[in-house]
Formats: C-alpha cells, sequence, structure tokens
C-alpha cells in the first residue's frame, strides 16, 4: 500500500482557497498563487492579456522594484517562475523550508501590488512581441498553434496564449488593472503549498497577506466549444521538415473514463515502445520525432499525434497514423502491450510526484477541476481496473474519420492530402 497523502484544505471568508501537502521526508517548500484565468476567458480585443499580467507583475510592485524581486529570492536560492494557460495563470516559487517567510512575502506582494508602470508596459509589449516571433520560428510550437485555431475556431480556447501582434500593442496600462480587477479575486484564487511545512501556521501566515483580497468569483462561462476537422496546408519554404499535427476530439479533464484514454494514448503514442515510435520511426525510419498527446481541459480536449517527415513521405506517415487507429478500433490489446501500458502509466504518475513543485501544481488542479484528492492507491487501482475492451471502444468513440483534424506546415512540393486517406 502506497502512503496516503497528508493533504489539508481552508477556505478563506473572502473565497481564496488554501491548500497543504506535508512531505516530511523534502527540505523543500514550493507554493503557487493559482488564478482561474486563461487565455480561453479573455474577449477577442484583449487575446493574451493573461500572459501580459503575469510578466508584468515581475516588474514592480509598490514596495519593490523588479531588480529588488530577483535579489530577494537569489539571496535565498530561491525559485521564482510563472505560467500562463488556457485555464489558469499560476505565479510560484520554491525555497528551502526555512526561507518559507521571506518567500511568501515576495511571492504575494508580486500577486497583491503590481503597478503596472506605463514605461514597463511599453517595455514589456516588445519582450512579448519578440516571445511570439521566437514561437513563429519554433516550427513544432507553430504547427500545434495553427492546428489549436483551426480545432476550436471561433472560440477563445483556439486563440494563443500569448495573444497576436496586433492585441499586444494595444495593451495600456487600464486594460491591464481591469482584467487584474475582475480576475484576481478571492473565489477564483487557490493558494496551494508542497513539502516541508505544517498546515495551521503556514495558513496564518496566508491569511496575514492575503485576507484583504476582494471575495467574488470570474468564472468564465464561455460556452462549451465545437471542434472543426479542417485539413490546413500551410506551406514555408525555410524549413526542412514537414511537421505534422493530426487530432481528434477526446473528453474534458474530469471524465470517468479518463484512465482509459490514458491508456490508449500510451499504447498509441506515449514513449518509445508505442505502436506509433515502432512502427514509423523503428520499423519504417520515416520521422526521427512521433508522438501523441493528450491535451484536456474543463468541458473539452483532443488527441493529437505529431510527427516531423519529409513532404515525400507526410502522406505516407498519415496513412501509417490511420491504420493504427483502426487497428486500436477492430483489435482488442494483447494481454502483454496492456499490462505494459498500465506500468508505464503507474510508474509516469508516481515519478512526476516525487517532487514538491509537482505536489503542489497537482493539489491546485485536484482542487479547480475535482473539487477532490486523489490517494495514490486510488488512481493505480483505477488504472489496474482499465480493460482492453474499454480501450477498443474508447477507441471506437473518438477514432471517427469525420472528426479527424490535419495541419502541415512546411515545404510542401505541391503535396495533396484529401479526406480518402484519413479513412479509420
Amino acid at each position: 500500500m502506497i502512503n496516503e497523502r497528508n493533504i489539508r484544505r481552508t477556505v478563506l471568508p473572502n473565497g481564496l482557497t488554501i491548500l497543504t501537502e506535508r512531505m516530511e521526508h523534502v527540505r523543500s517548500v514550493a507554493m503557487g498563487m493559482w488564478v482561474r484565468a486563461g487565455s480561453r476567458h479573455e474577449l477577442p480585443e484583449v487575446n493574451g492579456i493573461s500572459h501580459f499580467v503575469e510578466h508584468m507583475v515581475f516588474k514592480g510592485t509598490k514596495s519593490r522594484s523588479a531588480q529588488h524581486i530577483a535579489r530577494e529570492v537569489d539571496a535565498i536560492g530561491g525559485n521564482l517562475d510563472a505560467f500562463t494557460g488556457k485555464e489558469t495563470v499560476c505565479f510560484n516559487i520554491k525555497v528551502l523550508d526555512e526561507h518559507v517567510p521571506p518567500a511568501l512575502d515576495v511571492l504575494s506582494d508580486l500577486v497583491l501590488n503590481p503597478v503596472f508602470a506605463n514605461e514597463d508596459i511599453s517595455r514589456e509589449r516588445g519582450v512579448i512581441l519578440e516571445e511570439i516571433k521566437m514561437d513563429e520560428d519554433n516550427p513544432d510550437y507553430l504547427v500545434h498553434e495553427i492546428f489549436t485555431q483551426n480545432f476550436w475556431k471561433d472560440h477563445p480556447l483556439g486563440k494563443p496564449i500569448l495573444g497576436t501582434k496586433e492585441t499586444v500593442r494595444r495593451f495600456e496600462q487600464d486594460t491591464l488593472f481591469d482584467y487584474y480587477g475582475q480576475r484576481f479575486v478571492g473565489g477564483n484564487m487557490i493558494f496551494s503549498a508542497a513539502g516541508n511545512l505544517e498546515h495551521d501556521a503556514f495558513v496564518e501566515k496566508v491569511v496575514r497577506r492575503f485576507e484583504s483580497v476582494l471575495p467574488g468569483n470570474h468564472e468564465g462561462g464561455d460556452a462549451a466549444p465545437k471542434t472543426a476537422a479542417r485539413i490546413s496546408l500551410r506551406n514555408k519554404k525555410s524549413l526542412e521538415q514537414v511537421q505534422l499535427c493530426l487530432g481528434v476530439p477526446s473528453q474534458p479533464i474530469a471524465h470517468e473514463q479518463r484512465y482509459v484514454t490514458l491508456i490508449l494514448n500510451t499504447v498509441l503514442g506515449g514513449g518509445m515502445s508505442s505502436r506509433l515510435f515502432q512502427t514509423v520511426r523503428e520499423e519504417r525510419g520515416l520521422a526521427y520525432s512521433i508522438y501523441s498527446d493528450l491535451n484536456p481541459y474543463r468541458d473539452t480536449g483532443s488527441l493529437c499525434v505529431y510527427a516531423g517527415t519529409s513532404s515525400s513521405k507526410a502522406v505516407q506517415v498519415i496513412e501509417l497514423v490511420m491504420t493504427e487507429f483502426r487497428r486500436l478500433k477492430e483489435e482488442l490489446l494483447p494481454a502483454d502491450e496492456l499490462r505494459r501500458a498500465k506500468d508505464q502509466l503507474k510508474g509516469n504518475i508516481l515519478l512526476s510526484l516525487e517532487s514538491s513543485m509537482s505536489r503542489m501544481s497537482n493539489l491546485a488542479r485536484q482542487e479547480m477541476y475535482f473539487q477532490y484528492f486523489f490517494g495514490m492507491q486510488e488512481i493505480l487501482d483505477k488504472i489496474e481496473a482499465v480493460t482492453a475492451e474499454q480501450v477498443m471502444e474508447m477507441a471506437q468513440s473518438i477514432f471517427r474519420p469525420e472528426e479527424v483534424a490535419v495541419t502541415l506546415l512546411g515545404r510542401l512540393d505541391g503535396l495533396k492530402l484529401t479526406r480518402r486517406e484519413l479513412a479509420c
């Protein structure tokens, strides 16, 4: 029996949730302030504002300059970071347990007292425009971005997290304060911590800083997106390879069949023993990189296959992927392959929870999507319970030819692709 987790939860009167997980065997504490605000909650004209605000809080608070923040964190050997996703923004820091008070001080100051100075805004605008260009120069990233925009067409989920050059150029101080005021409210915030800490003493410290946060919550009530099964060919002569992203709609994050989908994805393209890696790379030598991954959200999801290959081989690679879809729909998984996938998945999940940082993130996500904390044994049991029949049924329900979307990016040299090649 794997020891159960030492998790505690406190909700403040203003709606802010504090979560801790005690890990007595480590010397670190990781803390994160999670805000239910991401690119899918943005209006089209301010696409990228969540990410912009995430950058801007590091530029200075009412009592600290950007340099001051950096020096304080370096002085305690801390790791301060932040990221923006489609449905969340997170500000986090990891330090030794003895440095929790100063770390908490810096983290709370960033989140609660940003000044959004005009000169910083214009400087950061330049930084983010460079970040957008950098991503456009990265073909693996770009093909996924184009795929996403086509797949969730005309829905905020399809819009880029960074925003576009047009929207970013328009951000002004009042836009930032407006967005910040709507989103950074008690009911939208989760403060999560894991490591060598004691819940009650820690909550006391957090309360001192966050009890003044205004109550309220601003759940984006956007409708679940519809997917579009488009075939999109984008010529980019400067690339040596054709980048290929092919996907189908899949379940939302909290779906009760999610472990079946995880097994299906593991078998298909999750690692070096997966079917796609073995057939496309090892047996045929058609790609250096090929994998599949799941992108689940609050109310929807996708399963995508990525590969980089030459334009003369791209259609062949797509047909091999379709063959694997078909095999999963028509043939039961052999017992040994199911066993391997289960063990691989269990190993991945257990290894992923070894650090205080990953436990902190895991806590926040479980609160956000499940309002429930899964014990390790519970998760392992659910993986163990998946049957070959369930995997086959799942394959039949998600691998539907009329729902397959494909994006190809690169030197296409007259490459043609029709629905006929997407039969599965």
